[in-house]
């Protein structure tokens, strides 16, 4: 019971740090012309394992990563976005959840900022 209220209590700080970093932009960036910051909301299901490197990782999280895996530059963003940090998000253990997932395209050795994709 405790666990599923941390749960919710993190996926509503998820939603509404990406309600508050919601700015709309004419260019196309790494997520193509969806705001790397609202693709971050996808990333809702992986709030858990974003903040613990022993959590689980649900299967509808490592559907989200294997979709957004499919751009590694937009995977890097989404990760290291305002929202995510807004959320709490840790990028070293974010960058976890590809292999976590066991995907087996995920980008290995990519380098995303200051972290490097395992």
């Amino acid at each position: 019971m405790e666990a599923s209220r941390k749960y919710l209590c993190l996926l509503g700080l998820f939603l509404l740090a990406g309600a508050v970093g919601l700015e709309s932009v004419d260019g196309a960036g790494e997520c193509g012309r969806v705001p790397a910051d609202k693709m971050a909301l996808r990333m809702a299901p992986c709030a858990s394992a974003s903040h613990d490197a022993r959590a689980p990782v649900s299967a509808q999280c490592c559907l989200v990563v294997q979709k957004l895996g499919k751009n590694p530059r937009c995977l890097c963003a989404v990760m290291l976005s305002n929202t995510a940090k807004r959320a709490g998000v840790k990028p070293a253990i974010a960058m976890t959840i590809p292999k976590r997932c066991r995907l087996a395209h995920r980008p290995v050795g990519y380098k995303c900022g200051g972290y490097t994709l395992p």
